[in-house]
């Protein structure tokens, strides 16, 4: 097990669901980008870091049928999956570390809130982008929701790397197009407010042409 594993396992077996800090009863931002992105009932969207997050329940609710969540912390996952009951079988649950995992399968929507600004360290943060783009279909959508540039430095104890658009855009590369950007001040359920931001790319089909060397 990672350090990374045991940290988030360690977190999700000593607090309740809403005794963390990015606590959501409803992730409305989330959810309404990931409609907005417009897939089909039966495109398959990945939530990565999901965590014991709500937006599980909320995209079954909406009627999605091929839902998978990703996360560290197997805790964090049964916690899940013990709250949702029944519906539990309906979801793929990914026990694992976004900077190793090997993709399965395509998916038509990637989803992160919170996992992406953990990772400060460039190395870990290129592994993690080369996972998205084996798992994420030509015309597909990534969602990543971040500390923006005024948000905390630290989170659950650990540094993290406050982002904006433009850093998203570098670190994806010119085969995503920046779609739209939503800022968000998220309330804990301690009522201090925390700035984040959430950025939505578009694979794109072809990657752009290269722009004309002058001609000598």
């Amino acid at each position: 097990m990672s350090d990374r594993s045991t940290h988030w396992d360690n977190v999700y077996a000593t607090k309740g669901e809403a005794e963390v800090s990015w606590f959501q009863n409803t992730p409305a931002t989330s959810l309404a980008m990931i409609r907005a992105a417009n897939p089909d009932r039966e495109a398959a969207i990945l939530d990565v870091g999901g965590g014991a997050s709500r937006l599980v329940d909320a995209l079954l609710l909406d009627g999605y049928r091929d839902v998978a969540v990703l996360d560290l912390s197997a805790n964090a996952l049964d916690a899940a999956r013990k709250r949702i009951g029944a519906a539990a079988s309906m979801v793929d649950w990914i026990v694992a570390d976004a900077t190793t995992w090997r993709p399965a399968k395509t998916y038509d929507l990637w989803h992160d809130r919170a996992a992406f600004h953990f990772l400060t360290e460039s190395r870990d943060r290129t592994a993690y982008i080369e996972r998205l783009r084996s798992a994420v279909a030509p015309g597909g959508h990534v969602i990543i929701a971040t500390f923006a540039l005024a948000g905390p430095e630290k989170c659950s104890g650990l540094p993290v790397q406050r982002h904006d658009s433009a850093s998203l855009a570098a670190e994806l590369g010119p085969a995503f197009e920046l779609v739209e950007t939503r800022n968000e001040a998220h309330q804990t359920p301690w009522n201090s407010t925390q700035a984040f931001q959430f950025s939505r790319f578009k694979r794109r089909s072809q990657l752009p042409p290269s722009p004309s060397l002058p001609l000598a």
